[in-house]
């Protein structure tokens, strides 16, 4: 598992989340912005409609890393997985659970390594 990945089981299959440029380009597209994800969710006008939203990440995010392994290793393509395939292999109750795993997903797509240097080393000469 890579560092800015999170798992979830579909189908008894364990897939990783990853959240790349392309996928926050096409999360902006739909929400306006990764800030505006949380809120969108939960002003769904209704259920349905926030299972569809749920079921449109996990498919996203889950297709990422198949996406980069299908570019790296042409030869070997992995099956992308389909919103059908993730509606059908889940239950509401494991969609909530999801929601976890696609906010950790986010988080360390997002995440910055800072590093703070010794204190001392950029103060002024005297």
């Amino acid at each position: 598992m890579d560092e800015r990945t999170a798992m979830v089981t579909i189908g008894g299959v364990e897939y990783e989340m990853l959240l790349t440029t392309r996928a926050t380009k096409q999360i902006a597209g739909r929400y306006g912005g990764l800030e505006n994800l949380g809120e969108k969710l939960m002003k769904a006008e209704n259920f349905e409609m926030a299972l569809d939203e749920i079921v449109w990440l996990i498919t996203l995010l889950c297709n990422q890393p198949i996406l980069v392994h299908n570019l790296k290793h042409p030869e070997d393509k992995k099956p992308e997985l389909t919103a059908d395939e993730v509606e059908l292999l889940t239950s509401p109750m494991e969609l909530t659970d999801y929601k976890d795993a696609i906010i950790e997903a986010m988080y360390r797509g997002t995440k910055r390594n800072v590093e703070s240097e010794p204190e001392g080393k950029n103060t002024a000469a005297g």
